[in-house]
């Protein structure tokens, strides 16, 4: 699969560099700032940063994004468990051959019936899995059989280049079979090279180096350790101070980033699209908003623009579901965008619009439609919510902020219990199969707008199973026009966010692409 070739603008705002070392340094402890008490410990079970980025470093993949890359591609896949792999001529069975030698935390060995439970549990229709976010990802995986204890063959019930770009994110680590789903969530067995130690609620997340880790030398890090500081303010204060050596992804935006320049001047600091994205849900099986009208009258509220030059200073994207070039692989260009319905620039009139539907249909300045907005009760979900609510105001819909804790939130999107929510969408890996099929495909659990347009879903398969790259993405783009029209989950803004870090941490590489796939920390070392 070949890697189109795009420029990186990653908007490296390096604040000082410091010297290079000759040589990495072994021991020390690592400490992160989090935003909020992680849901759980099990990757598989979870949708949110605030899962991977803690526990990416406790288990190990099939196959990775290389760390050293800038960009997360399909040509930048290495190995991990498995040591090389090999698909059939008919492009539907993918086998690996795996590492041998590797053990879990427990000492008990890594094979390949590891791998055939994994994938078993996730695609089993009566799953283990209390959620189960990612059974959509490999609704076209068939079964895993293994061949010994070092071979693993994926069979699917047709060709889908993109499966090796799903295993290469974080999102698909390999279980142990030993191990319940319930110690998984709690206190995790991995193959990775930090060991689980404790986690306490609105305290920590600690990790210790695996010393049996089955790559030579690695990791150069003693510890690592999590402090849980909701208040973003605090957090970036703590940093300061220098009782942090990192803030957590993203937390710093464009705006404060001149503030950490004058308060923390030898910090080196990274703003880069996150590919997260915020949309608006609206839960099309509740009245009144199974009503069409309404919907397109609440897409039309939308000042993009605004919530651009105020959260993003200017910095963010705007685009449909796929990350917008030169970052994303497959978002629309420019020039296409300009042809989708709602994304033009007179949005006076688009709220003349909005607000003769919801005239129409009896609600007026003096008698608005009541609604709750609700949102995850973190600042980057709070406050493009806040701008959403004033917006709304303009088409005669008055909303209350309804912020939830980071557990609540996730699990009133999976039951549907909500009216109206502003989410902020991460995106694993930079893939349509992973969009479209996660966000958009009927029954989907991540589906939480309840999208369901089979016509459409042709198209995924389409797009799915195509291996000319250009041609590819123009049907991507499509697709993606589609989506944007129907008002299938109304994109807002694509998000840019900072990561900082004291000058003695060394070897951290940031992905202009994603959020999620650089945490392993296997590499990082400590200069003091």
């Amino acid at each position: 699969m070949a890697n189109p070739t795009l420029p990186l603008v990653a908007a490296i705002l390096a604040l000082s560099a410091a010297p290079a070392a000759w040589a990495q340094k072994s021991g020390g402890t690592l400490k992160i700032a989090h935003m909020d008490n992680p849901p759980s410990a099990s990757i598989h079970e979870e949708a949110t940063i605030s899962t991977v980025m803690p526990f990416m470093s406790v288990y190990n993949n099939l196959v990775m994004f290389d760390p050293k890359t800038k960009q997360n591609t399909p040509d930048n896949i290495i190995p991990d468990l498995a040591t090389e792999w090999k698909w059939s001529d008919d492009g539907r069975q993918l086998t690996f051959k795996l590492r041998d030698g590797v053990k879990w935390h427990d000492g008990k060995p890594f094979t390949s019936a590891d791998v055939k439970c994994t994938w078993d549990m996730v695609i089993a229709d009566e799953s283990k899995l209390r959620k189960n976010p990612r059974k959509t990802w490999y609704f076209n995986l068939k079964q895993v059989t293994v061949n010994g204890d070092r071979e693993a063959t994926f069979h699917l019930e047709r060709p889908q280049p993109s499966l090796l770009t799903m295993l290469a994110a974080a999102f698909s680590p390999v279980y142990p079979c030993h191990v319940s789903t319930q110690q998984m969530r709690t206190r995790p067995i991995g193959t990775g090279p930090f060991k689980f130690v404790e986690m306490k609620q609105n305290e920590s997340v600690k990790l210790a180096r695996n010393p049996d880790y089955w790559k030579p030398g690695r990791p150069y890090l003693d510890a690592i350790e999590y402090s849980i500081i909701p208040n973003r303010a605090t957090s970036l204060l703590t940093f300061v101070a220098g009782k942090l050596d990192m803030t957590f992804t993203t937390v710093v935006t464009p705006a404060m980033i001149s503030d950490l320049k004058v308060q923390a001047p030898t910090a080196i600091c990274e703003a880069q699209p996150t590919n997260t994205q915020a949309n608006l849900l609206v839960n099309r099986d509740r009245a009144p908003f199974d009503d069409a009208r309404i919907r397109r009258a609440m897409a039309l509220s939308l000042d993009r623009n605004a919530f651009n030059e105020i959260l993003g200073q200017g910095n963010y994207r705007i685009g449909g579901a796929m990350l917008p070039p030169p970052e994303g692989l497959w978002g629309m260009p420019t020039e296409f965008l300009a042809t989708v319905a709602g994304y033009g620039p007179d949005v006076a009139k688009s709220r003349e619009e909005g607000r003769k539907i919801m005239a129409e249909l009896g609600y007026t300045a003096e008698k608005p439609l009541k609604i709750k907005v609700s949102t995850r009760n973190i600042p980057s979900y709070r406050d493009p919510a806040v701008i959403l609510i004033d917006h709304l105001k303009q088409v005669n819909i008055q909303a209350d902020l309804e912020p939830l804790e980071t557990a609540v939130w996730y699990n009133r999107m999976m039951r549907r219990d909500f009216a109206i929510g502003m989410n902020i969408q991460g995106v694993g890996v930079d893939d349509p199969d992973v969009v479209f099929y996660e966000t958009f495909r009927c029954g989907s659990e991540r589906n939480y707008t309840n999208y369901c347009n089979p016509e459409v879903e042709k198209l995924f398969d389409q797009q799915s199973m195509m291996t000319d790259i250009a041609a590819r993405r123009k049907l991507v783009w499509e697709i993606d026009k589609k989506l944007q029209e129907d008002g299938a989950r109304p994109v807002i803004q694509h998000g840019w966010g900072g990561t900082c870090w004291r000058p003695e941490v060394k070897a951290v590489n940031l992905a202009v692409n994603t959020i999620y796939n650089h945490w392993r920390f296997e590499d990082v070392w400590l200069d003091r």
